[in-house]
């Protein structure tokens, strides 16, 4: 029997930091990111305003901005040998592990580590934001034997990193959109993956092998993967109404089905889900194609009904890469892409402020003594 008088399973509801970064306001219904609502934010600013909102506290002015780009745009190649031990990796690894792979590599190349320091790691940050999307891109060309895209740097940000996934400039609206999602997906409180990484950074370890650990979190169906899942599920069913069938299967079998709930937005719908719906809306109507959009209302119906559960961001957010033609094992490496970000600024405040952490167990097991 544990002296631990309180016990909460998956820490539901416990607060285990204190941060300026984000915050989930349930009562106001608002996503906060450095004091301003997520989704205001995500109308009429882009994922570089947000990145300078994360790491300099501020949304930047047109100079801040452009130089901000361009400091990222210094970053873009990374080295030959990280494409060539790309080469090395069996072809049946998962994206998700070529990104965490590539991401520890890469930290061999960084020759002050060690350097905990404000100013060194968010030089840090803006460096593995510069190279995170090369990674992501072309980790998966390489293993699917694709020649490497080399970034386009007369491109933004945005469509660059989009560029190199599909090999294709997107149109103006391709454009808004990806770079729509990445706002969406920048940054969202306490999450596994963030609350992994500032579990390792807790040990002083460095923004790499928080990072790395971010990873192998994200990519669990339950955390970041289930945007895959939700596109499998919608390519299995082709139709409105055998999608209708595929979950109402799934729910008399009592499984899981990704893409609806979440452990804070229980009782309505991700404010997030919502943006990517009206994108995915818009796709639709430019592509004169709305399958997709009609299978989701569906489903988005059926679920509320039944099981008094709302889409999150992941539902909407999966028909929407798949319109933009985006591979489906990069939906969650993307993710990771877009939440470098957040990640860097909550490793950042962790080592500013840190106290190691070391969480204590309920202990249900037996007692035994040893017979002389």
């Amino acid at each position: 029997m544990s002296n631990i008088s309180h016990f909460y399973p998956g820490l539901d509801g416990v607060v285990a930091a204190e941060t300026k970064i984000s915050f989930l306001d349930t009562v106001q219904g608002e996503i906060v990111i450095k004091g301003y609502d997520l989704i205001e934010l995500s109308k009429n600013y882009s994922y570089l305003d947000i990145v300078h909102l994360l790491l300099e506290d501020k949304l930047p002015n047109q100079d801040e901005k452009n130089r901000l780009e361009n400091k990222l745009k210094k970053n873009y190649e990374i080295q030959e040998t990280l494409y060539e031990m790309f080469k090395l990796l069996p072809k049946q690894t998962h994206p998700m592990d070529a990104l965490r792979t590539g991401i520890s590599f890469h930290s061999g190349y960084d020759g002050d580590i060690d350097n905990r320091s404000l100013d060194v790691n968010k030089e840090r940050a803006y460096q593995l934001l510069g190279t995170v999307p090369n990674i992501v891109a072309n980790s998966y060309r390489i293993l699917n034997k694709q020649r490497p895209v080399q970034p386009d740097k007369d491109l933004s940000y945005s469509a660059n990193f989009y560029y190199m996934i599909t090999g294709t400039i997107p149109t103006a609206i391709e454009e808004k959109i990806f770079d729509l999602s990445l706002v969406l997906y920048s940054e969202h409180e306490m999450p596994n993956s963030t609350f992994t990484s500032r579990v390792i950074a807790s040990t002083q370890s460095d923004l790499y092998g928080a990072l790395t650990g971010a990873v192998a979190s994200l990519k669990g169906n339950l955390h970041g993967g289930a945007n895959e899942a939700v596109m499998h599920m919608l390519l299995e069913a082709e139709s409105v109404e055998k999608f209708e069938e595929l979950l109402e299967k799934k729910l008399l079998n009592k499984e899981k089905i990704m893409g609806f709930g979440h452990r804070v937005y229980m009782k309505k719908m991700d404010p997030r889900a919502l943006m990517m719906k009206e994108a995915l809306r818009q796709l639709s109507d430019i592509k004169g194609d709305d399958l997709l959009y009609r299978m989701c209302e569906a489903g988005e119906r059926l679920m509320e009904r039944e099981k008094g559960l709302y889409p999150n961001l992941d539902y909407y957010a999966a028909p929407v890469y798949w319109m933009l033609g985006i591979p489906i094992p990069l939906y969650t490496p993307i993710f990771f892409g877009s939440r470098t970000v957040g990640l860097c600024a909550h490793v950042i405040e962790q080592h500013a402020n840190n106290r190691l952490f070391r969480p204590r167990v309920n202990y249900i097991g037996e007692r035994h003594a040893l017979s002389k």
